[in-house]
């Protein structure tokens, strides 16, 4: 039997971002940073983490806000996933984003979850997500208190899978993350914020706070579909995420992009070769899933679910979001 209250901490509510940054500049290594909570405060509750100081940053205005500019569209960080998927300007031009923020647990969660929480994401494995005490049962593991990563015992590498919905297709997007510390900011593309490693995750700092996520106004115009599997369609973090983006011009396929989550330590994204596109569509859309299922490289981070059904299962989600915004027949 585990125990499963929170270890203890003190909550430190800034009155703006200011306050949060003079925050950080003493204390950051001893902080997490709370915006809804919804992923940090489950883990707490598993002693996964047991930091000094919550920073509360979920009421910041600086965090807030959707804003349409004449090269970016803006996005506050704190903004509720609920937020995003109902904004009109983003459904009509991200609705790679949209769709995949849609996609996150159940609309109660959506209402306090934030996307810039769910970017940030911890990334998750069956060896990792537990109580203290079933930890302790089997020796730890390298994420947390351990030597062994219980998935690839041989390897010095934690391999627990990242599980964020809206990275599969901010990835595609090209999306651009604003980065404040006490000592400056900096934007970084989404494409270079993760690493490939479940523990080090991601090259936010400690003394880094993830004000805004920007999306260039060129992206908007993408038809688009997000595939998700997951065990309760209501409730669980995906073992499978695939976002497809098309633009077209009439007849004429323009440019193809594949964003993918829950199947590695970090999204990925493939751009199809344009030489690719001057092939007939039957042709492509089965090159396009063969070559984004190799880059797919699950693991036994689930129990659940074995590796090779979730690579198969990126395949069948390539496959069937080209053909469907391509309006070509089913496959048989």
């Amino acid at each position: 039997m585990g125990v499963w209250y929170m270890p203890p901490f003190e909550l430190v509510r800034p009155r703006d971002l200011d306050g949060a940054l003079k925050h950080l500049a003493d204390w950051a290594t001893d902080t997490k940073i709370l915006a809804g909570g919804t992923d940090l405060l489950p883990s707490l509750r598993q002693r996964l983490f047991e930091p000094r100081y919550l920073l509360a940053v979920g009421h910041l205005p600086e965090l807030r806000g959707i804003v349409g500019e004449a090269d970016w569209v803006r996005i506050g960080a704190a903004e509720t996933l609920n937020a995003v998927v109902a904004h009109p300007q983003l459904v009509a031009a991200f609705p790679a984003l949209t769709a995949a923020a849609a996609a996150v647990a159940a609309y109660t969660i959506r209402n306090m979850g934030t996307l810039g929480g769910n970017v940030c994401l911890d990334t998750r494995c069956h060896w990792y997500n537990q109580s203290y005490f079933w930890r302790k049962g089997i020796g730890f593991c390298l994420k947390k208190d351990g030597s062994v990563c219980h998935v690839a015992p041989g390897g010095r590498q934690c391999w627990a899978a990242y599980s964020g919905d809206t990275a599969a297709a901010l990835m595609a997007l090209e999306a651009q993350l604003r980065l404040v510390s006490p000592g400056g900011e900096r934007l970084v593309p989404i494409r270079e914020f993760f690493l490939n490693d479940g523990q080090r995750r991601f090259v936010l700092r400690p003394d880094e706070i993830l004000t805004e996520v920007r999306i260039p106004r060129w992206m908007a115009g993408y038809q688009a579909r997000y595939f998700k599997y997951r065990v309760r369609q209501a409730v669980d973090y995906p073992l499978v995420g695939v976002a497809v983006l098309v633009r077209t011009s009439g007849p004429r396929v323009l440019d193809v992009r594949v964003g993918l989550t829950a199947v590695n330590p970090m999204p990925q994204f493939f751009d199809v070769p344009s030489e690719w596109l001057e092939a007939p569509p039957e042709l492509w859309v089965e090159r396009v899933a063969e070559a984004v299922a190799r880059r797919a490289r699950p693991l036994k981070t689930s129990l659940l679910v074995s590796p090779a059904y979730r690579q198969y299962l990126v395949r069948v989600f390539v496959r069937r979001g080209l053909r469907s915004l391509l309006a070509l027949p089913a496959a048989a």
